[in-house]
């Protein structure tokens, strides 16, 4: 904390460069109302290529409604979204849904067809570049695709449970499945809403340390929203917390400090109110 009580920023934030190099995402200005009450309040961040972001914060803070306002599932009230340089208006926008198209979001609730196979599953992350006719059914996925599906399996370390129903899989194995689907959409940012809320700890750290490689080793830009700090310290490359709506810590994941944690967490003392997602 601050003398004036304010939380500590270790880099303050300046305004989010919308084409400097590097950046995959930049957000500026962002707003957000839900019947009266404010959300996101001109939030400014941004995401560069390589880089695993833990967004941190209390219920409410905003931190689902700023991933869902990125992927379009929600409309922002103002400001700006720009993916790779060029800015994301309205999703309905052909242009805007391209772009949007190189994101993609890993959900808490990983959305599987639990019946179909594993392989299905990650080959419908495809569907969005596919002709309509080969979206279908699965018997028309080509075979230049499945094999692409088997790769991305192969690289989150499920390649031999390509042909099992989804549903026979752990918790663990498929957000990992579906961090598999993320990569068949050739998705160069890659979004995760709570992706290990339901996890147990070992396994919430081995999906928290898969994102952190793929952005690594794969030049993608990750963002994630986390609720437990001990992974962000240590996958993160750096840990944005959002109070109010806005961006009150940016730091390095290893100089978040312990007064950073209390003073983002304290709204959640107060009576709850459930985020918006």
């Amino acid at each position: 904390m601050t003398p004036t009580g304010e939380v500590r920023h270790v880099e303050p934030p300046a305004a989010p460069s919308m084409d400097g190099a590097g950046v995959a995402l930049a957000v500026r200005g962002l707003r957000k109302s839900f019947a009266g009450r404010t959300v996101l309040d001109g939030l400014d961040l941004r995401l560069r290529s390589g880089e695993f972001l833990a967004l941190l914060g209390a219920n409410g803070c905003g931190k689902s409604t700023a991933l869902r306002c990125v992927v379009g599932l929600e409309t922002p009230d103002g400001g700006m979204i720009h993916i790779h340089g060029r800015e994301a208006g309205a999703a309905r926008d052909a242009e805007s849904a391209r772009l949007r198209r190189r994101t993609a979001m890993v959900f808490q609730q990983v959305h599987l067809v639990r019946r179909r196979s594993v392989l299905d599953n990650v080959c419908a992350g495809a569907l969005g570049r596919l002709p309509l006719r080969h979206s279908l059914t699965p018997l028309l996925f080509p075979r230049e695709l499945r094999e692409e599906a088997m790769a991305c399996l192969d690289r989150v370390g499920l390649a031999a449970r390509a042909a099992e129903p989804a549903g026979r899989l752990s918790g663990g194995q498929q957000q990992r499945v579906a961090i598999a689907r993320a990569l068949c959409q050739r998705a160069s940012i890659v979004l995760a809403d709570e992706p290990v809320s339901a996890l147990d700890p070992v396994a919430a750290d081995q999906v928290v340390g898969l994102l952190a490689e793929l952005a690594r080793e794969q030049r993608l830009a990750v963002a994630a929203v986390l609720h437990q700090p001990s992974l962000a310290r240590r996958h993160a490359d750096r840990v944005v917390g959002l109070l109010d709506g806005r961006v009150a810590v940016d730091a390095p994941a290893g100089a978040l400090t312990e007064a950073d944690l209390a003073a983002l967490y304290a709204a959640d003392r107060r009576p709850a109110e459930q985020e918006h997602r």
